[in-house]
C-alpha cells in the first residue's frame, strides 16, 4: 500500500510529469532536424514525380475516418467526442484513407490524379516491439488508373523513395496478390466461420494444421488441393510457374492474378535489377480493402517491412466516386534510423552582442546578418551577459574598417 501511496504523491507533486507513453518518444535535435531534411528531400522526389502534397485533418468523424478499411484499421484508431455535435470522432491511424476520401469528393478529378503526404498518425497499441505508436507517415497514392503501368509506378517511387532517403542496405520486394484467395474462394461453398479460420492459418504459414483443417471442409477434392498448395507457394519467381500448374483447374480470375505477377516482376527486375523479389501468394495482408496486387520492401537492417502498399480500387465509392487506386506507405522515423546520409551541416556564424555598438554598426549588423543567412549560414547572436554561451561556432563577424567582416 505504501508503494502505491508513494505513487499518488510523486504523481499529484509532478515528480513524473515528465513521463511519455509507452510507445511515443519526441525527436530532439540534432534528430529532428535531419528527420526534417529527408522528410523535404522524399517530397521534393515525389512532386517531380508529378504527385502533389495533401494535408488531411489529424481528425475527422468515425465514419469516414474508417470506411471501407476493415476492422483492424478501428482497432488501431483512437476515438474521442466531438463536444460541438456529440458525434465519435478518430485520430486517424493511417492516412491512406483520407487521401482516398480528398480524391474521391474534395478534388473531383475524372483522369488520373497523383497524391503524396507526410504528417504523424496514431496507433492504439505498437504494430510490433519495433513499431513507434506515433509513426511519421509517408506515402504517394495515384487514382484513376487499374492498369500494370500504375503499380509498377507505384512500386518504383516506393524503392526509389527508399534509396533516395539515403537507405543503402540490400532490398528485398515481397510481392503477393490477394485476388489469387479470392478467386479460389469465390468457386468455393466455404462458409463464412471456415473462410475466417482459414484466413487466420493462412496469416500463421503452419501448413500442418493448414492441411488439416482443409481437408474438414465440404468441398471437391481438387479444392482442398488447391488450398494446400496456396500455403506452399513462397520463393523465388519459379513460385509463378508452379502455381500456374497447382491452380490449372481454378478460375480465370486465379490464373489471371497470377499471369499478372509475373509481368509486374518481369518489369520491376528490369528497372531494379539488384532488388531481390520475393513472393507469397498466401499474404493476404490488408485483405479487407485491398483488391490487387501486395507488396512491401524488406531489409536484413530491420525486421519488418520498411515500406508497404498495394491496390485497393473502388474504396472511394462510399464517398461519391469508385476509383481504382493504388499506393504506398513507409514510416519515415524507420527510414531515417536505416539511411546512411548525412545532411550537411550549416557553417555557424557567431554575432556578437550589441552592447556599446552605434546605431549604424547596429543596422549594419542586422543586414549583415540577414545577408549570411540568405546565403545558407546558420547565424546566431550572443545575448548580453551570454557571450560564453554559444560555444560552437566555425565563424564570426568582427567590425574592421568600418564595416562587418566575416572572420
Amino acid at each position: 500500500m505504501a508503494g502505491t501511496l508513494g505513487e499518488i504523491r510523486d504523481t499529484m507533486s509532478g515528480a513524473k510529469r515528465w513521463l511519455l507513453p509507452d510507445g511515443v518518444k519526441e525527436v530532439l535535435p540534432p534528430e529532428a532536424g535531419r528527420i526534417e531534411t529527408l522528410r523535404r528531400r522524399l517530397l521534393d522526389l515525389h512532386n517531380s514525380w508529378g504527385y502533389d502534397l495533401v494535408m488531411p485533418p489529424l481528425i475527422e468523424f468515425i465514419e469516414s475516418l474508417l470506411t471501407g478499411t476493415g476492422n483492424d484499421l478501428d482497432v488501431e484508431t483512437f476515438k474521442v467526442i466531438d463536444q460541438l455535435t456529440g458525434r465519435t470522432m478518430g485520430i486517424r491511424a493511417d492516412i491512406t484513407p483520407q487521401v482516398a476520401r480528398i480524391d474521391a469528393h474534395s478534388l473531383g478529378i475524372t483522369g488520373v490524379n497523383r497524391l503524396c503526404y507526410s504528417n504523424t498518425v496514431l496507433h492504439t497499441a505498437s504494430a510490433n516491439p519495433l513499431a513507434s505508436r506515433t509513426p511519421l507517415q509517408v506515402g504517394a497514392e495515384l487514382y484513376g488508373h487499374a492498369g500494370l503501368e500504375s503499380d509498377l509506378e507505384i512500386i518504383s517511387l516506393m524503392l526509389e523513395s527508399i534509396t533516395h532517403v539515403g537507405v543503402d542496405a540490400p532490398l528485398t520486394l515481397d510481392l503477393g496478390h490477394v485476388g489469387i484467395y479470392r478467386g479460389l474462394l469465390a468457386g468455393m461453398s466455404i462458409s463464412d466461420e471456415h473462410e475466417q479460420t482459414l484466413f487466420d492459418l493462412l496469416q500463421t504459414k503452419a501448413v500442418a494444421d493448414i492441411d488439416a483443417f482443409v481437408v474438414t471442409l465440404d468441398i471437391a477434392q481438387q479444392d482442398q488441393q488447391m488450398l494446400k498448395q496456396l500455403a506452399r507457394l513462397y520463393g523465388d519467381i519459379s513460385v509463378l510457374e508452379t502455381a500456374t500448374q497447382a491452380f490449372a483447374g481454378a478460375s480465370e480470375a486465379v490464373l489471371d492474378a497470377v499471369d499478372y505477377l509475373q509481368q509486374l516482376a518481369t518489369a520491376v527486375q528490369q528497372r531494379f535489377p539488384k532488388v531481390t523479389l520475393y513472393f507469397d501468394l498466401a499474404e493476404l495482408r490488408g485483405y479487407q480493402y485491398h483488391t490487387g496486387v501486395v507488396f512491401a520492401a524488406l531489409t536484413p537492417a530491420f525486421g519488418q517491412p520498411i515500406a508497404k502498399g498495394g491496390r485497393y480500387d473502388d474504396i472511394g465509392q462510399v464517398f461519391g466516386r469508385a476509383r481504382p487506386a493504388t499506393g504506398f506507405s513507409a514510416d519515415l522515423k524507420i527510414l531515417v534510423e536505416l539511411s546512411t546520409l548525412e545532411p550537411a551541416p550549416a557553417e555557424i556564424v557567431l554575432v556578437p552582442n550589441r552592447d556599446g555598438l552605434t546605431s549604424e554598426q547596429c543596422q549594419l549588423l542586422w543586414q549583415t546578418e540577414a545577408e549570411l543567412r540568405s546565403q545558407g549560414f546558420r547565424v546566431v547572436a550572443q545575448l548580453s551577459g551570454q557571450e560564453n554561451a554559444v560555444a560552437e561556432h566555425s565563424r564570426q563577424l568582427s567590425w574592421r574598417d568600418g564595416a562587418w567582416q566575416l572572420d
